[in-house]
């Protein structure tokens, strides 16, 4: 297990300019694969025992210029591809994409905003201030277990106003559009894929996004799979005139309510059994391909879906993919909820307490409408503390994303797996490889071990240079 994780953290050194940022970029990922809790970078010091004079350093690493996340994130994405075993359907790659939010306090913080909280959890507030995260990940693993591997979270509210500054690099589009710009952003790494989304994310802009993509010259096809509204309306294909008349042809025919065809179609339902959520479930199912989209009118593919009681409306972009495929497609979207609880609950990717006195004091009583404090900024030297905050931020979650997916790669390894009984106690085992909780679990107590073990490994040689030794005294830390 500890070579595997040397070979996957040696295929980083490119992406550093300098050795000393490479051997805080190797501690990090160390410390957030066995980090006990979730108390922002001073977690990393206690649980490998750094020198208290860390700190200082370990936070310039973050604002370091001595990397760049987006060379990370592609490399990260190409390790995926060669060494995760990818799960396909029909040689394309699933993946999947939703927003998620994570409160936070802070007043000088960049994009922090107040959000509306759909969770239907009666001891969540209606509002709350926070960032707005949006997730891409891949579906790994083989029908015994699968993971949701992370591959890009960064923030996509509440930064419009920083878009337009020099050197940003962040985009002024909405959460949607750029949710689907970044799933064709892996799947011109990774290859043709499925794109899984929520219902929030079936809209125009979105289609067109993809559209665009598609229809590029040697870029990879990028198809999605997403559930529509109740109130969902689409249009019949329009007929085709026998004699040319004059005038623009028609777009589109009779409107169409998607809802209404549960019963008015309900002798044409199909039944059948699908692999859903782990094991087969008896469905019943009508297909039909309508248009879709005001002033677009894409045809897209409608599957009524009707499961315990239940009624559901999946769509596809890919006209040839059967019905059955759909539904057992589109049940794999919960895996990504899956990767957030672990990734909040175990990783702690989300307890970060980035801060700058260049972001202006939040104002949590401001109204719709008013201007974005980030407005005021006008200052050079302001704007880019502001930028290293955001860029610390997400480098902060970056790093715990790789960290997560290496754990989830471990669990996948029939070689390093073990019972995940004789690891740790546990009342019911649910799946046949061990969680990403039982493999931290299993680094946290075995971590000195593994480093005696391995004396000539770059990993222990980087760890041991920022510890303190008997004397008290810390290590060289710098390469």
């Amino acid at each position: 297990m500890f070579q595997q994780i040397e070979q996957l953290l040696a295929q980083f050194r490119p992406c550093f300019s300098r050795k000393a940022a490479f051997g805080w970029f190797v501690t990090v990922i160390a410390g957030f694969m066995l980090r006990g809790d979730q108390l922002g970078v001073t977690s990393v010091i206690r649980d490998l025992s750094l020198s208290p004079g860390c700190y200082e350093l370990l936070i310039h690493f973050f604002h370091s210029e001595a990397w760049d996340p987006d060379v990370i994130r592609k490399t990260w994405w190409k390790l995926l591809a060669e060494r995760a075993p990818v799960y396909r359907v029909k040689k394309r790659c699933i993946l999947i994409g939703d927003g998620v939010k994570q409160s936070k306090e802070a007043f000088h913080m960049a994009g922090v905003k107040k959000l509306l909280q759909e969770s239907e959890n009666s001891s969540k507030p209606q509002f709350i201030f926070g960032h707005m995260f949006g997730a891409v990940g891949i579906l790994i693993g083989r029908r015994g277990g699968k993971f949701c591997a992370p591959l890009q979270m960064n923030i996509q509210d509440g930064l419009r106003a920083v878009s337009s500054w020099d050197g940003s690099g962040i985009s002024p589009d909405s959460h949607v559009v750029q949710m689907v710009r970044h799933g064709c952003a892996v799947a011109k790494v990774i290859g043709t894929a499925y794109l899984l989304l929520d219902r929030y994310f079936l809209s125009v802009p979105a289609l067109k996004e993809l559209k665009a993509h598609n229809d590029a010259d040697d870029t990879p096809r990028v198809d999605i799979i997403t559930k529509a509204k109740s109130n969902c309306r689409a249009y019949r294909k329009p007929r085709a005139c026998r004699s040319p008349k004059r005038g623009r042809p028609r777009l589109k025919g009779a409107t169409v309510p998607v809802a209404s065809l549960f019963t008015d179609k309900e002798s044409c339902f199909t039944r059948a059994s699908v692999y859903m959520y782990g094991e087969k479930q008896e469905v019943t199912y009508y297909c039909t391909d309508l248009l879709w989209g005001q002033k677009l009118y894409q045809e897209l593919r409608f599957v009524l879906v009707q499961y315990n009681g239940s009624r559901s409306i999946l769509v596809s972009t890919d006209l040839s993919l059967s019905p059955k495929r759909i539904i057992e497609l589109y049940a794999y979207r919960f895996s990504i909820e899956e990767l957030f609880r672990e990734f909040k609950q175990q990783i702690g990717g989300f307890a970060y307490h980035f801060w700058s006195k260049a972001v202006p004091k939040l104002n949590r009583f401001s109204r719709k409408g008013e201007a974005d404090c980030l407005e005021a900024v006008l200052d050079a030297s302001e704007r880019k503390r502001i930028l290293s905050n955001i860029k610390a931020i997400e480098g902060f979650v970056l790093f715990a994303s790789i960290a997560m997916g290496m754990l989830q790669l471990i669990a996948l390894d029939g070689r390093s797996s073990r019972s995940s009984k004789k690891i740790r106690y546990l009342r019911t085992v649910s799946r046949k490889c061990p969680s990403e909780a039982t493999v931290m679990y299993y680094v946290r107590k075995n971590i000195y071990s593994l480093l005696l073990q391995h004396p000539d490994s770059f990993i222990t040689r980087f760890i041991r240079e920022r510890q303190v030794d008997n004397g008290g005294s810390s290590r060289k830390r710098t390469a």
